[in-house]
């Protein structure tokens, strides 16, 4: 059913909602809550903690001041407990309240508290009447992903029609649902949308959960038996050139990466085509493994084609391959293809690329445009596998005439779920690093660190260095706590000298946006770039020795890992500062984790043990597997129960129906990234 069908949605909010990803009134049903406002009873001023949304009972100890700075009136106040404690509260653009807040009379006053010189403020709170407080607590107010101009109320009004209207689908079989007593569809929607109490919602999530790990792990599966049916049509044997290089390169190889290359070698050798995930950490020298692979193909008279997520990292891996192999003397054709090319430039790649001039073939989704046509395509690459969606993946492969497949991941999950999370594919580890990588210096600090951390920052630039801050949020919101990169970046700029360039970088700026800052870094013409986890892939910057992170206990362990391995990519000592912005004992212990090792594979299973089935009012734990429910660190045991469901349907030990067969069939698993 068209949006439009429902009340106030024109063909301007139907835009919103279409870039919001939801294109009709049964997908604005499956539009889930990113997080829940919980209104909690209030702690006294001393109980505060910074970086959270709090209430305070208090009364207004002294006038209102109202301050117009430009076109700005800055309101401010100060609220003291019973206890005697007192905090300042300051609003923006609200000289009314001057005249409501009357010295001594007593509200409930609820938002973000924030340290400002060594001081908690409370910002913009919202001011309730005893009473009227009382009677929100408890309540679970559903905050929903928004773009610009989309407003969390809309997206409540229409999907209260939405209700009204439709029903949703049940795509889970019955056998399912009663074997691992899960809700129907309709009640954990409804419920997820409109939870009572945490129980509720817990129930609900589950069921939602299980449902996208059932569908995703069941399409999987299907893959995994079309995959092995498949004859290998591209025998490759590893070419002297190969084996010349290997000797040649100015270090050895280690042995997790000549295990790995062997594996490769005896796939493309074998009876079926190769279907192979390369997991390792971030600088265990996948990139390495993808250069022999891509050349053995080139040099049995293919092509190989390596794609990766970006045209910073395209151009990257192009630049270095080509040099590789001109220093070797080895004849072979590099060519980049990436969006931003002129159609001039992209008119004559396609050419060299369709005549077989073109042996090795580096770019970015351009790679699997309907236009681009390869003469003999036998080796196909992903880097950095999780940003590419399943559908993608097999769309690069169809490209040739069934080409081996090697997928490249940085993401440390444990063997456990990777057997899960990529079970259409072999999978090979390179745990380990070379001898030559100095080990990333760790701390964690509370927020009271951070003058220290902004000197050390400008040491490091002033020997030439970069710097990463890493936020957890875009720009401020009432309902996701944390520090966020507009904001932070426009502080840095007031901390800083002026001659230190600082930018911010974040998921929802164009494509066009993000490669030119991410080149300008690369460049050194950015000294401190403020950005989301977006930085996790992308860029290879040797020089960047530092990494801040904000409110570092937001993010799970394994992410926090991927993202340090953003520095420590040069020869110089290189440094990540994870900020505890709770404060929290708890969470000070569970981010020395990252102190005690830089083994990736280790962390993650501290992870899954730490974290357990479902801390699901936090940041998604592994950022990198895009559900829009769950989260594979978090829920765990969710995914093993769906992979067990899945075997038994498929072993004939859980009976479906041919509808439900059909249903889940039906299912899209194209915007999971794996």
């Amino acid at each position: 059913m068209n949006l439009k069908a429902l009340n106030g949605i024109g063909e301007k909010t139907e835009n919103l909602f279409y870039r919001a990803g939801v294109t009709s009134v049964e997908g604005l049903l499956r539009y889930y809550p990113r997080y829940y406002d919980v209104f909690e009873a209030p702690v006294p001023v001393r109980n505060l903690e910074c970086d959270r949304t709090q209430a305070v009972q208090a009364s207004v100890v002294r006038d209102i001041t109202v301050k117009r700075v430009r076109n700005l009136y800055v309101v401010n106040g100060y609220l003291r407990d019973e206890e005697g404690n007192a905090i300042k509260a300051t609003w923006f653009n609200a000289p009314y309240l001057k005249g409501k807040l009357q010295r001594g009379s007593v509200f409930v006053f609820r938002g973000f508290v924030k340290e400002n010189h060594g001081s908690f403020v409370m910002e913009q709170p919202k001011i309730f009447t005893l009473s009227e407080y009382d009677s929100k607590m408890g309540e679970m107010q559903p905050i929903y992903p928004l773009v610009s101009g989309l407003t969390n109320n809309v997206v409540q009004k229409s999907i209260k029609q939405a209700f009204a209207l439709v029903k949703p689908k049940e795509k889970l079989p019955e056998s399912v649902r009663k074997k691992y007593g899960l809700e129907d569809a309709e009640t954990a929607i409804h419920d997820i949308h409109y939870p009572t109490d945490k129980e509720r919602l817990q129930k609900a999530r589950k069921r939602l959960v299980f449902e996208e790990f059932f569908s995703f792990i069941y399409s999987l599966r299907s893959l995994k038996e079309s995959n092995e049916k498949l004859p290998n049509k591209h025998v490759l044997k590893e070419p002297e050139a190969v084996k010349h290089l290997i000797k040649s390169l100015p270090y050895e190889l280690t042995k997790a990466q000549q295990r790995t290359w062997q594996e490769i070698k005896k796939d493309i050798q074998s009876e079926k085509t190769m279907n192979r995930l390369i997991q390792g950490d971030v600088g265990s020298g996948k990139t390495i493994i993808a250069v022999l692979a891509l050349l053995t193909a080139a040099l049995n008279g293919g092509q190989g084609a390596m794609m990766a997520p970006t045209e910073v990292l395209a151009r990257q891996h192009y630049e270095n391959i080509k040099e590789m192999l001109e220093n070797n003397n080895i004849n072979a054709t590099v060519v980049v293809l990436v969006g931003s090319m002129s159609t001039k430039e992209k008119r004559e790649t396609y050419a060299l690329i369709e005549s077989g001039a073109a042996d090795i073939i580096i770019g970015t989704h351009a790679l699997i445009q309907e236009k681009v046509n390869y003469k003999n395509l036998v080796m196909v690459i992903t880097d950095e596998q999780h940003r590419f969606g399943v559908r993608q993946r097999e769309a690069m492969s169809t490209k040739g005439n069934h080409p081996h497949v090697m997928v490249m991941s940085a993401t440390p999950i444990p063997r456990t779920l990777a057997i899960i999370m990529y079970g259409d594919l072999d999978i090979s580890v390179i745990d380990e690093l070379p001898a030559n990588r100095l080990p990333i210096a760790n701390c964690v600090v509370g927020t009271d660190y951070r003058p220290n951390a902004y000197d050390f920052m400008q040491k490091q630039i002033a020997k030439g260095k970069q710097v990463y801050v890493i936020c957890p949020t875009v720009e401020y919101s009432e309902a996701v706590e944390g520090e966020n990169v507009i904001e932070y970046a426009n502080k840095l700029k007031q901390i800083m000298p002026v001659s230190v360039k600082i930018e911010f970088l974040h998921g929802r700026m164009k494509a066009s946006e993000k490669n030119e800052i991410m080149n300008r870094f690369a460049n050194n013409e950015i000294q401190i770039l403020v950005a989301t986890t977006v930085v996790e892939v992308g860029v290879n910057v040797p020089n960047a020795t530092v990494m801040m992170v904000e409110n570092a206990e937001r993010f799970g362990l394994a992410q926090l890992h991927q993202l340090r391995g953003r520095v420590g990519r040069g020869n110089d000592q290189s440094y990540c500062i994870f900020i505890n912005g709770s404060g929290r004992k708890e969470a000070a212990e569970r981010l020395e984790i990252l102190c005690k090792s830089n083994d990736g594979f280790l962390i993650a299973n501290e992870d899954l043990k730490l974290r357990g089935p479902g801390d699901f009012f936090g940041v998604r734990q592994s950022g990198d597997f895009e559900f829009r429910l769950g989260d594979i660190m978090n829920d765990a045991n969710v995914l093993k129960e769906a992979s067990e469901a899945v075997e038994l349907i498929r072993n004939g030990k859980l009976e479906i129906s041919e509808e439900e067969q059909k249903i889940i069939a039906e299912q899209n698993i194209e915007n999971i990234n794996i």
